[in-house]
């Protein structure tokens, strides 16, 4: 069975984690000692997205809680993180970090942008705007650019399980947006 671990919170990853659930991956969703703020804002549409999965809470800036983490990526076949690289490197879990420790994981990092700016904050309703995908004063309907990133992270993590080696790949909300209003545009 694939071990997928998920340390993101909000919407993309947590989707793709989801979606990597119901292709039979055994998913570890890690979030902080506080929680997912979604499950605060939408309590049902969280249990949906976590269901079937552990999710447990660690710091990762304690010992103890990097210890946990640690013990689940030596077992695990992919991580999937939404974190700026800055703050991956930080916590030691840069891909080149990741790789050495664990050379047998695959790592999908999702940023707000594509490089140069995969440190730049980003949301999907103002990603949506600059793609032309509202209509104002009318906002959408759903939140079309983080779907589209958690598809495209399941694509990215797939892809990089199906090769003979482990690799990395990122996907950004930027992208996802970007290619969803290709028909509009």
């Amino acid at each position: 069975i694939m071990k997928v671990v998920s340390l993101a919170v909000y919407l993309p990853v947590p989707y793709a984690a989801q979606r990597f659930t119901t292709l039979g991956a055994d998913v570890t969703a890690v979030e902080p000692p506080g929680g997912d703020p979604f499950a605060q804002w939408f309590p049902e549409y969280y249990a949906q997205l976590h269901a079937g999965q552990r999710v447990v809470r660690l710091n990762l800036k304690t010992p103890d809680g990097r210890a946990a983490l640690d013990a689940l990526l030596a077992d695990a076949d992919l991580l999937l993180t939404a974190s700026r690289p800055s703050s991956l490197r930080r916590l030691g879990l840069g891909w080149e970090q990741l790789h050495t420790n664990y050379p047998r994981l695959s790592h999908v990092a999702f940023v707000g942008w594509e490089s140069p700016d995969d440190e730049r904050p980003s949301h999907d309703l103002m990603l949506q705007a600059m793609a032309g995908l509202t209509s104002p004063p009318e906002l959408p309907k759903t939140t079309i650019a983080d779907l589209a990133a958690g598809e495209r992270i399941v694509s990215a993590g797939l892809a990089l399980l199906l090769r003979k080696t482990p690799g990395h790949a990122i996907v950004s909300l930027e992208g996802a947006a970007r290619a969803f209003a290709e028909p509009f545009r």
